[in-house]
């Protein structure tokens, strides 16, 4: 088919119906993206599509609006869920996907009176057995929860007439690829496919093959590229040292939001518990978290309430905010393509981003696999200079490091740090046991006061003697 013209392209052109056109001029939008453009007229006249595009390219709108155009001939106010009936499946690989793509169907439907459901794990399954009950023609599901209920015998999927796999590549990734068969064998055969991914792999493409009759490719970006807008830079650093880097740039940058992937969940809690006695605000989610509190801290950091949300790569595509400006991989991703989807959560509709990788030596095979994806070098800066102004900071600095285990050298006292002075010496430290190092001059340490009473010779042997022996002296 004829490569439509990106250039100059708005929506109030694609055809669309004024309801949704409406609500398109209402939430603000007038200008389509690239995919928008070469998506939606295929899939208005029913085509199957591949579409390969990096995140933050409106994919959702892509997919969404031309299965509501389709739709509309079924749109009907009836209370009988009998005329509801599930026309459309759209399959996310995380929950946070599912209630990211379900807000943005809401949004392009608010016109017509079509019934929208997400259903994902980690919440009670009884407020979506009632839903499903009423009848829902939008189903957003993960695999997992749709096919808990399909074993309950709780929803028909043999209305369905639109099947999206919506970052299918990451699907994949999560071991879906079973359940993904599953679910598609209770699906019409003569049906519509709309297949998008962010990375088009061998085992995306076999997966494509199998599902898709005749698609129509449509790609917006170098496969496996970042967004162009992320301006990507590459901190080398000891990890003992990674902490005091982050909060120097937090600090430093001073900047609304950041986004901070980690690579365990332990690490991410870590992490955020040292942020948070920092006083930053700062919150954690992962795969342990409940989908409330998940909920909760995606819903603070995108209104702004949270400055920094420490995540594992489980909330890599569940974060859609146009203005993020910063993404740090704390952590870099042990597979090269999870760092394309990390990053890709800045830089987005059309608005620039950064992403700053924190690098140790022990993961610079990583850093080698993703400049090898990208087919070219990453540039390196400057490790940010933690200041000594946070709570627990002087404390650190006379232990010569920022946490339990780090090199003495790596750090040196301020210069307005006072010469530590003993009060009790059952309980304080000798200052003369302090490193060289902590010390600016050589005058600093001979200026010591005298340290408390030495043991003398003869004293050192008894205090050797294991416990419970006889002193021959006292006896």
């Amino acid at each position: 088919m004829t490569e439509p013209d990106t250039a100059d392209a708005r929506f109030d052109a694609l055809g669309l119906d004024p309801l949704i056109q409406r609500a398109l001029d209402d939430l603000g939008y007038t200008s389509p993206t690239p995919i928008q453009v070469k998506a939606v007229p295929a899939a208005m006249q029913g085509r199957d599509i591949v579409g390969i595009a990096q995140t933050g390219t409106g994919k959702t709108a892509a997919f969404s609006l031309p299965i509501l155009q389709r739709m509309l001939p079924h749109a009907n106010t009836s209370a009988s869920p009998a005329r509801h009936p599930v026309r459309a499946l759209i399959l996310t690989p995380t929950r946070e996907l599912a209630l990211q793509v379900e807000e943005s169907v809401r949004n392009f439907s608010r016109n017509t009176p079509f019934r929208i459901l997400a259903i994902y794990g980690g919440v009670p399954m009884d407020p979506q057995v009632q839903a499903l009950r009423k009848g829902v023609e939008i189903l957003v599901a993960t695999p997992g929860r749709l096919l808990d209920h399909l074993k309950s015998k709780l929803v028909n999927l043999g209305t369905v007439q639109h099947l999206v796999l919506d970052e299918a590549d990451r699907m994949l990734d999560m071991g879906f690829i079973d359940d993904i068969r599953a679910i598609v064998s209770k699906v019409p055969e003569q049906r519509q496919t709309l297949f998008f991914s962010a990375t088009f792999s061998p085992e995306i493409r076999r997966l494509a093959d199998s599902l898709l009759t005749d698609p129509v490719t449509v790609e917006v970006a170098r496969r496996n590229s970042p967004a162009d807008l992320v301006n990507q830079q590459v901190v080398e650093i000891d990890s003992d040292r990674k902490r005091g880097a982050l909060l120097a740039l937090i600090r430093e940058r001073q900047l609304p939001q950041i986004l901070v992937f980690c690579g365990t969940k332990i690490g991410a809690n870590r992490l955020t518990q040292y942020l948070v006695r920092e006083g930053v605000e700062a919150a954690a989610i992962h795969s342990d978290k409940t989908q409330g509190e998940r909920i909760k801290a995606l819903d603070a950091f995108k209104s702004g309430g949270l400055k920094v949300l420490v995540a594992t790569d489980v909330a890599a595509r569940g974060i859609d905010i146009e203005q993020l400006p910063m993404v740090v991989n704390f952590d870099l991703p042990g597979a090269a393509e999870d760092y394309v989807h990390r990053i890709g959560r800045t830089g987005r509709a059309g608005c620039p981003g950064e992403a700053v990788s924190f690098v140790s030596p022990e993961e610079s095979r990583n850093l080698a696999d993703i400049e090898n994806l990208l087919k070219k070098p990453i540039p390196r800066i400057a490790a940010p200079v933690p200041a000594d102004t946070a709570a627990g900071g002087r404390e650190r600095y006379a232990r010569g490091g920022e946490a339990r285990g780090a090199s003495r050298s790596s750090e040196r006292v301020p210069r307005d740090l006072p010469i530590p002075r003993l009060r009790d010496p059952a309980t304080e430290i000798d200052p003369m046991s302090l490193p060289a190092s902590a010390f600016q001059t050589v005058e600093q340490r001979r200026s010591l006061p005298p340290p408390s009473r030495r043991r003398t010779q003869a004293e050192v042997p008894a205090l050797l003697r294991p416990l419970g022996k006889a002193d021959p002296a006292v006896s």
